[in-house]
């Protein structure tokens, strides 16, 4: 609410005026390839699809590092960093203030995750459905893995059985 003050010649007036807007909804953003994402949840499900990438970290716009590796972990929590070492990365959204969708002239989607003078770029080197192919492929061989496992435990089990019958 606010209160304004009106002159006349013999009388100040003062009178309200409320600003309600109507209840309406403000659609949720809609980002294709590029766009700003300030929303950790967001940073988090784009981050999550990541396999394996190359990174670059620039402080000032200085290279502090680069090579490749690949995404281990994406988490929010305040009291744990993130980690990059032996090509592997453990991303902490809330070590960023924001996430940054570019595309390259090929044109393909990066990702520079910024604090303040710090950018650590994520580029991607496999697709989120070639990662979820080897995924399935991982545990499809795990699986059998196992099955052959357990059937030849299941064979020696019979054999000392019918060993320790005679």
């Amino acid at each position: 609410m606010v209160w304004l003050r009106r002159h006349s010649p013999s009388i100040t007036h003062y009178f309200s005026m409320s600003y309600h807007l109507p209840d309406t909804k403000i659609p949720a953003p809609c980002i294709v390839n590029t766009g700003i994402v300030v929303n950790k949840l967001d940073i988090r499900r784009l981050l999550n699809d990541l396999g394996r990438v190359h990174y670059i970290y620039t402080q000032d716009h200085k290279l502090l590092s680069e090579g490749d590796g690949d995404v281990i972990e994406v988490f929010a929590n305040s009291r744990r960093a993130t980690l990059v070492t032996n090509n592997s990365l453990y991303l902490n959204v809330d070590s960023f203030d924001y996430l940054e969708l570019k595309q390259s002239p090929q044109p393909e989607t990066y990702f520079d995750l910024i604090q303040e003078q710090m950018c650590l770029r994520l580029i991607p080197l496999s697709t989120p459905l070639q990662e979820r192919r080897n995924r399935q492929f991982n545990f499809t061989v795990i699986e059998a893995m196992m099955d052959e496992v357990l059937t030849a435990r299941w064979d020696a089990e019979i054999d000392d059985d019918c060993y320790d019958s005679f």
